[in-house]
């Protein structure tokens, strides 16, 4: 009988997903109109039936890479690993991977969470959470890592990472780890001393647990998402959600630094401003032509509209009960990044080795749209900088990521730099990491 239950649910499931997939809306306006400081927003046009646009996830196949812009070139820095999404580089230059999906929790109810976790799965998302950290070596200096090890297992959906001393944080889902780290170390196998909880609960929307430390290391800012789209499971499953956290690890104690950020993933401090900045995937289901995801830098107490608002005080008349009076604060952010491409790792470019035009901004690590006609994302793009500030539009730095069948090869997701100045990105459906590099050796002269 349980065979029979199954097989109804998965042709309902299916039924309802060939609706979904005929209905929703399609863009009006290029993705490039909602890039910059001064994005076009249009009127929202919420539909019966959101859009639903995925592509697909297939995986590359052999000899098949992404593409890299002109003057540059990628190879595989590692490849079978599985579902890698967040990379850290520790000083002596090995590469630590955050191997790991959503964490065990329940289901969001009625036929539409049902039908969003089937979309998830054909996205890639729904493989088991292999709650490891592996560590990746390049002892040879080739470019390639000839060695993957387990680092450190039995985690819980790990995400951020960040080494202050001899001391390495690790951000799981539900709390803030510390271990002891030495130089070169290729395993850790000491449990972990919990540092601080971090919101969870039975349903986790926005699951990852992003990680930075200050320039000082005095300070860890982790970043926690919504547990919704907008505030409809009801704002008090909202609570120290949406936020930016502060830790003091020394006093174990934390506050909220920032919030109304509906999720905040890659954080990141510029270099010569030494400020906080962050990339934020904004809110669905208004339309292919809104909300732009966005690139910010964080001003300390700042409210940046979730859910009441977006875009500063763009009023969200889905959010219930409404809060003018925080709208009244809302803070417009620094720069956007198209609508629905979701802004997931982010990385600034000191110490990167690449051409010129590439070394002073930041590179994002777009993993893609799912609420978008046509798609958006799936690439790795450049943002330039000025004076502490962004200074042109998003740039193409990795793509090819969807093939012309509309099948997702691969999606990018964590971005760092190298010891040896290389970009590095993490692909959770492609299984692997790649390492952008200038196409010609004398182009580091440029």
């Amino acid at each position: 009988m349980s065979s029979v239950i199954t097989a109804a649910r998965t042709s309902l499931i299916a039924l309802v997903t060939l609706s979904l997939l005929a209905c929703g809306d399609t863009a009006e306006l290029p993705q490039d109109a909602a890039e910059g400081s001064n994005p076009t927003l249009p009127k929202p046009r919420e539909t019966l039936i959101p859009t639903l646009k995925i592509a697909d996830a297939k995986g590359w196949s052999q000899g098949e890479q992404p593409q890299a812009a002109e003057g540059l070139k990628v190879n595989a820095f590692a490849t079978g690993l599985d579902h890698p999404r967040w990379l850290y580089v520790l000083p002596n230059g090995d590469v630590l991977v955050a191997e790991t999906n959503t964490p065990k929790q329940e289901a969001s109810g009625g036929i539409k969470g049902m039908v969003m976790g089937w979309a998830m799965k054909r996205a890639g998302a729904g493989v088991p959470s292999p709650n490891r950290i592996t560590l990746l070596r390049d002892a040879d200096k080739d470019g390639v890592a000839e060695t993957k090890s387990v680092f450190l297992k039995d985690l819980n959906s790990p995400f951020g990472m960040a080494l202050v001393g001899d001391t390495l944080y690790i951000a799981n889902s539900d709390a803030l780890l510390r271990f002891p780290y030495q130089d070169g170390a290729t395993e850790i196998t000491v449990k972990g001393e919990k540092v601080a909880d971090l919101p969870a609960g039975p349903i986790n929307y926005h699951w990852t647990r992003s990680l930075v430390a200050s320039p000082d290391g005095s300070k860890l800012y982790v970043g926690v998402g919504s547990n919704s789209n907008v505030g409809e499971n009801g704002l008090d499953n909202e609570k120290d959600r949406a936020a930016i956290h502060e830790i003091d690890p020394a006093t174990v104690t934390s506050r909220i630094f920032a919030s109304g950020t509906r999720n905040p993933v890659g954080l990141a401090f510029e270099p010569e401003t030494k400020l906080l900045w962050i990339v934020v995937n904004e809110r669905d289901e208004l339309g292919s032509d809104l909300v732009p995801d966005y690139l910010t830098s964080v001003k300390e107490g700042g409210f940046y509209g979730w859910p009441f608002s977006y875009w500063g005080q763009h009023v969200d008349e889905r959010a219930k009960p409404q809060n003018p009076d925080l709208v009244a604060k809302a803070i417009v952010p620094d720069y956007a990044l198209g609508n629905h491409v979701a802004p997931l790792g982010l990385i600034f470019a000191a110490g990167a080795t690449l051409p010129e035009a590439y070394r002073n901004g930041v590179f994002v690590g777009e993993h893609g749209s799912w609420n978008r006609n046509p798609l958006g994302g799936y690439k790795v793009v450049f943002v330039p900088f000025a004076d502490g500030k962004p200074s042109g539009k998003p740039q193409d730095v990795l793509t090819g990521f969807v093939n012309e069948e509309g099948y997702a090869r691969g999606r990018p997701v964590g971005v760092t730099i190298g010891r040896d100045g290389a970009l590095l990105v993490a692909d959770d459906v492609g299984n692997s990491v790649w390492r952008v590099t200038p196409e010609r050796a004398t182009a580091l002269a440029d």
